[in-house]
């Protein structure tokens, strides 16, 4: 087998659909753990339509998106993630922007999320390589941690204006930055990201001017 034929056959794995039960129009792209003290858990991803949002089932982490949501310009990104299951130890999940070749392995995006021992970051993303920090991981007391029924929810938002982005977790302002320092643009398809581990409900996903 070629290289060629081989990198494709990778590609075609990670972004194929995972599960009969993937939301209509939306991809998924598998992020799989390559750590043996931090395995993935046992079974397929699921993303599924959920009364007014979606479900997400994350054995492993994963990338969705619905290539005709996009945002460029001046915007707001946003959505409320309820985690309903949280992992044995502190895995991400939230919002992604500024993504571009999603489906293949010239990838980029930025990516917004939050973890159920309080802490937010932010990183890049840039083809197959590692991910690069934007924003290390960093506690604040605005992150819902889960309660006594393990389940937390947290509203993320990011407010795209002129030159300058804010990171926002249930209405508190955790971090602004230049959208030079991003070092990657926040024009393109915006989505979502659960890291492993974890079962999520996400609603009032969008977009607005």
């Amino acid at each position: 087998m070629t290289r060629t034929i081989l990198q494709a056959l990778v590609v075609l794995l990670a972004t194929a659909p995972l599960t009969a039960q993937s939301a209509k129009g939306w991809m998924v792209r598998a992020d799989r753990s390559a750590s043996a003290s931090d395995p993935d858990a046992a079974g397929e991803i699921k993303f599924m339509a959920m009364g007014s949002g979606f479900h997400a089932i994350n054995p492993a982490a994963a990338v969705y998106w619905n290539p005709a949501n996009t945002a460029s310009g001046s915007y707001t990104l946003k959505a409320s993630f309820k985690l309903l299951k949280p992992s044995s130890h502190a895995n991400y999940y939230g919002l992604v922007l500024g993504g571009s070749n999603l489906g293949n392995d010239k990838q980029t995006y930025l990516y917004f999320l939050v973890a159920q021992n309080g802490t937010w970051m932010i990183s890049r993303r840039t083809s197959d390589a590692p991910p690069t920090s934007v924003m290390a991981r960093t506690p604040n007391g605005a992150v819902a941690k889960p309660g006594a029924d393990g389940t937390s929810v947290n509203v993320l938002e990011v407010r795209v204006t002129g030159n300058s982005v804010a990171f926002v977790v249930n209405g508190t302002v955790v971090h602004t930055a230049a959208k030079a320092d991003l070092g990657a643009t926040t024009d393109g398809i915006v989505g979502l990201r659960v890291n492993h581990q974890l079962e999520v409900q996400i609603d009032g996903f969008g977009v607005s001017k």
